[in-house]
């Protein structure tokens, strides 16, 4: 709580959030609630990559990252090309500004500390270690909050993933081995600490009963991805989106001929396309799209399903969520890690390598096993909560360290 007189703490919520990647949008959500809950008298506002959809979706005042609006499209003329030089350089005053009228900056959750989609080093990367560094400039805390990190190849990239870890002034990570790839890249780890994803904090839709043994086989949720390998599979890339295509379309060909109805799910805009490909080439009435606007949304079509089989991170996330037994297309090692730790980590196949007959007597297998896995996700999206509410906790110990807690609702209490 804020005493008489004194100003309340401005808070800025910092990525490439708004620009239709619901899993970072999630994450977003996450943290603006723990910020209403525990900490009320907070002016929180955004630099984010959607500025109009955070202000429109979360009721908060939000900045636009890139001062060069053709940021994100390819640079093939020379005014392109001068446009994005000038940018960068007028980025970093931009960002000095926005971080030196803020106490704290929060990068909620996303994979901001790896490189496992393919990225360029003056992208987002830059954007982050202006951030970072800033934020020690102007002694403005930066907490990077439940992120991902991984090994990264690019030597560019790796530098400016480095030095932001480094200067920023709280660091936690979504699973042990972001955190092993930030040691590995001489970041002192010794006080960071490894929770669940930020989106377990997110409230759980009540689910629908799943089919009965004696019933019609239910719906089966099927999440794609506009996938074409990592940031040093470019060589490979169209190669290995054709046969990742190919084999979810066998796969959802195979369910069809069971019977089976078939949700479509996406995790970003960008997946749309893959969504028209597929129900072009099975059409069938029994497959449809979902068009998911959030994670609760998607939430609710995977507590729907009897199984969910998915690629991107946050499908997966809100299956496992909402309990419901859950097969990955796991494209980096941060899936691996995340059905490992609900309890499901046998059920892995590689969306590089999409083997449509092996895919499907994976599902099977998992579905034989339905009842038993539910018991175990709702033992472990229990412990799931009680660690995101030491989350945080240890947040509020290290950014609001003068909040009054004695009077403040804890963050459990108001869930």
């Amino acid at each position: 709580m804020t005493s008489a007189g004194e100003a309340p703490v401005r808070v800025g919520v910092f990525g490439l959030l708004g620009s239709g990647n619901l899993g970072n949008d999630g994450s977003l959500e996450a943290v603006l609630g723990y910020l209403r809950a525990e900490h009320p008298e907070a002016v929180v506002d955004a630099l984010c990559g959607g500025p109009e959809v955070v202000a429109a979706r979360y009721g908060i005042p939000a900045t636009r990252l890139h001062w060069y609006r053709g940021e994100y499209r390819t640079a093939s003329r020379a005014g392109a090309i001068a446009g994005k030089g000038l940018g960068k350089l007028v980025d970093a005053f931009r960002t000095a500004a926005w971080v030196r009228r803020h106490d704290v900056v929060i990068v909620p959750g996303m994979g901001v500390l790896e490189a496992t989609l393919p990225l360029r080093p003056w992208g987002f990367p830059y954007s982050l270690f202006l951030l970072c560094a800033t934020g020690r400039l102007f002694r403005t805390r930066v907490a990077l909050v439940g992120v991902g990190a991984a090994p990264i190849g690019d030597r560019p990239t790796r530098a400016l993933v480095r030095w932001s870890a480094r200067f920023a002034a709280y660091r936690s990570y979504r699973d042990a081995m972001s955190r092993d790839a930030m040691r590995a890249m001489g970041v002192d780890t010794a006080r960071d600490e490894v929770y669940p994803d930020l989106a377990f904090a997110l409230p759980t839709p009540l689910a629908s009963a799943p089919s009965g043994p004696t019933g019609p086989p239910g719906p089966v949720c099927v999440g794609v991805m506009d996938f074409h390998g990592g940031n040093d599979d470019r060589a490979r890339a169209e190669e290995i989106h054709r046969r990742y295509l190919d084999g979810v379309t066998r796969f959802v060909r195979a369910l069809v001929a069971d019977g089976r109805p078939v949700r479509l799910l996406t995790g970003d805009e960008c997946d749309g396309p893959v969504v028209a490909t597929i129900l072009d080439a099975v059409d069938s009435p029994l497959v449809t799209a979902a068009e998911a606007a959030s994670l609760a949304e998607l939430m609710k079509e995977t507590a729907a399903a009897d199984t969910v089989v998915a690629t991107r991170y946050h499908n997966l996330v809100c299956a496992l969520k909402v309990g419901t037994p859950t097969l990955a297309l796991s494209y980096a090692a941060k899936s691996d890690a995340l059905m490992d730790r609900m309890g499901l980590g046998a059920y892995c196949h590689p969306a590089r390598e999409v083997d449509a007959d092996r895919l499907l007597e994976q599902f099977r297998a998992l579905e034989r096993r339905s009842a038993e896995l539910r018991r175990t996700l709702t033992e472990r999206n229990l412990v799931a909560a009680r660690q995101l509410g030491d989350q945080f906790t240890a947040l509020t110990a290290a950014l609001f360290p003068t909040t009054d807690h004695a009077h403040a609702h804890t963050y459990r209490e108001a869930r």
